[in-house]
This record gives structure tokens, sequence and C-alpha cells, in this order.
């Protein structure tokens, strides 16, 4: 019994450790640049914070957002569950922002 909850916390760890983090960005960012037209790719970036290695800053242009929206939930079920519930939050969050620019 303790083994198992032992294993699921490693697991849960592991997922939201920032390579991890680093690996889903660069393959969601290179996945929606290959779905968004070409005038957009260049648009479409993400960098790690050299200090804080968790932080990531998402510099994308608001008529990229949609392609990002919908390879983030491409990749949910391939995901480790904590890694999904964090990019679920960025969904959330860039959504949130695309309602504010609207109002």
């Amino acid at each position: 019994m303790l083994k198992k909850i032992g294993n699921d916390v490693t697991t849960l760890k592991e997922g939201l450790d920032p390579e991890n983090l680093a690996y889903w960005y660069q393959k969601i960012i290179h996945e929606t640049r290959e779905m968004a037209p070409p005038w957009l790719t260049d648009k479409i970036n993400v960098k790690q914070d050299p200090i804080l290695h968790m932080k990531f800053n998402i510099d994308i242009s608001k008529r990229a957002v949609r392609y990002l929206i919908i390879i983030i939930d491409n990749n949910l079920d391939n995901m480790p569950y904590s890694t999904r519930l964090y990019f679920l939050k960025v969904q959330e969050i860039m959504s949130s922002e695309m309602d504010k620019s609207l109002v």
C-alpha cells in the first residue's frame, strides 16, 4: 500500500518536472506551428524563465490561440496526469485572456 502511494507521488512529481513541462511545451508549439497558417508561425513562441524553471512565457498572436488550444486538446491523453492538469490550466488562462480582449 505504501509502495503504491510512493509510486503515485513520484509519478505526479515527475509530471511537473520543469524538463518534462519544457518537452511538452516544445511539442505543443511545434505542432501548433505546423497547424497554423505560414504567416502566423513566427508569432508562436514560448520561453522558459532562466531563474524560475517552472515559469514559461507564451508569446502568441491572438489569431493563433485557437490552434494552440486545439493542439493541447490533442495531446492531453498522452500526458502524465499532473502535466495534463497543468496544460488544462494553460488552456483556461488563454481562453480567459481571449475573452478579456473581446470585451
